[in-house]
């Protein structure tokens, strides 16, 4: 069968030995897919999914293909006979008019069994080529770059194209039969029934936190949000430990691990050390205050207990990410590769006001910025299809009322924060204030003190303060200070005593 020229990629003319490389196509392929099409229209449907006029290589192929699905989404017939009127009458392909080049197409076609698989193997060669067409891309802008226009720049360009080229043209989608879709509904159920909590979400750990909220939600941005002291970072590391220690992975069909407990975990630390936070999560397993770990104060008893510990956590799916100054587009990369190369199923971010936006929005107000980085946020979240957890500050008008318990109009910078969140919880300790307030010993104000203190001892509210998919409300939990660990309080609601 008679094909076009290709187009060929050469060497520089002044080469001594100049050879020449085809882009990668298969014309055979494409002949046999659109010789399917003209005997039987139903083929177009096997492959219109995935397949574009753009994935095939040769440009009159594009256009019969393009020009027979116009006709079969029209409800019209695609033949040899009713194509030809819409192509050039005069064009010659390989000696062949376009009449008797469609009428050899039809002529010569096999079973539409195979049209998919044709359509496949093109799908596969015009990825190869787009690929190819990244890493010239990468290397003329190499060699051209305007001075102000930085490497790493290029590199988060290119992250970015090859993780669009990966996550297209998958071959699923379309109708599909009720009993599928049942089946699908019947799996999941049976997934939420085995995991931690038999929640929709992933588990967090916490007991009551989870009755409230279900679990995390896949593309959700969860925000959290408290001021200094109120034990953010620790929730939100608590979570993490949680959910990786939970992990429990499954191979798919087609070779994946996907987690069927638990999760896989990226935390971008960019206010902590790792080994600060490390040392925190060492010291919540443990029971053994960081302050006295750092210290170097613990005894032969308390070093094997870290020793033990530390054992275990080194085969957790825990991923940290401690670069501070971060651009939105960096860690954005960054998260997309963690996907790809290790897994993902949840991501943290400690916290929003230290990333940064795009040098264009820089220049802007700082609202600005914080929009464009929480708009990016749960763009990142659906894309990846894990649950974001991003801590954010609170502005300090909290300290200046009598009740000091968090609202959404106290998170900073806080429209786009509280508009793009899909769940926004505050973390609040009435103990914390209760202690910067004692009044002096031996007055009646001291004794009741003492009382409202007893009464906030260990404990510590978690305020849904908005949340897409269920109520707002309060979780109360237990805290730990000296380990700076969350908890769930114990049923009947008894805490350890406090020593004055």
């Amino acid at each position: 069968m008679a094909a076009t020229d290709s187009t060929v990629l050469k060497l520089a003319p002044d080469a001594p030995n100049a050879t020449y490389r085809t882009a990668p196509h298969n014309i055979e392929a494409e002949q046999s897919l659109l010789g399917a099409i003209l005997v039987n229209n139903d083929a177009f449907y096997r492959v219109s999914d995935f397949l574009e006029p753009k994935h095939l290589f040769e440009p009159i192929h594009q256009t019969i293909y393009e020009t027979a699905a116009s006709l079969i989404r029209m409800g019209k017939v695609a033949t040899p006979v009713t194509l030809k009127t819409f192509l050039p009458a005069d064009l010659d392909i390989g000696g062949l008019t376009v009449g008797q080049y469609l009428a050899r197409l039809a002529a010569e076609a096999t079973t539409i069994i195979n049209a998919q698989d044709y359509g496949r193997t093109i799908y596969d060669l015009s990825l190869r080529r787009d690929l190819i067409q990244i890493g010239e891309d990468m290397v003329n802008v190499a060699y051209d770059a305007p001075v102000d226009f930085a490497p790493r720049v290029q590199i988060e360009d290119a992250e970015r194209k090859l993780y669009e080229l990966a996550e297209t043209g998958r071959y699923d989608g379309g109708f599909q039969k009720f009993s599928q879709a049942l089946t699908t509904a019947i799996d999941m159920a049976a997934n939420a029934y085995k995991r931690d909590g038999k929640l929709s979400g992933i588990s967090t750990g916490l007991r009551d936190l989870d009755s409230k909220m279900g679990g995390l939600q896949h593309s959700d941005l969860i925000i959290v949000a408290g001021r200094p002291g109120m034990g953010k970072t620790s929730l939100a590391t608590n979570i993490a430990y949680n959910i990786a220690k939970a992990y429990e992975g499954e191979v798919q069909p087609d070779g994946t691990m996907k987690a069927v407990n638990g999760g896989i975990v990226g935390f971008f630390s960019c206010e902590m050390s790792s080994e600060q936070l490390a040392t925190r999560i060492l010291a919540e397993r443990t029971g053994i205050p960081s302050s006295t770990i750092r210290r170097g104060g613990i005894s032969e008893m308390d070093f094997e207990k870290i020793r033990e510990c530390s054992i275990e956590l080194q085969s957790l799916p825990f991923y940290i990410d401690e670069t501070g100054g971060l651009s939105i587009a960096q860690l954005t990369a960054r998260a997309r590769r963690l996907k790809r190369q290790k897994g993902l199923d949840l991501l943290v971010i400690d916290y929003i006001q230290l990333l940064q936006g795009s040098s264009k929005r820089s220049s802007d107000s700082r609202v600005q910025e914080i929009t464009e980085i929480t708009t990016n946020l749960k763009a990142l979240a659906k894309e990846l299809s894990v649950p974001i957890i991003a801590l954010s500050q609170l502005s300090r008008q909290v300290e200046s009322r009598d009740d000091k318990r968090p609202q959404l109009s106290d998170l900073r910078e806080s429209g786009s924060i509280e508009q793009d969140a899909d769940v926004v919880l505050f973390v609040y300790r009435e103990e914390y204030y209760l202690a910067n307030k004692e009044p002096r010993p031996g007055t009646p104000e001291h004794e009741k003190w003492r009382t409202d203190m007893d009464l906030a001892h260990g404990k510590a509210e978690v305020i849904i303060g908005k949340q897409r998919h269920g109520p707002t409300g309060t979780v109360e939990l237990h805290f730990d200070g000296s380990v700076t660990r969350f908890g769930d309080l114990s049923q009947d609601g008894n805490l350890p005593d406090r020593m004055y």
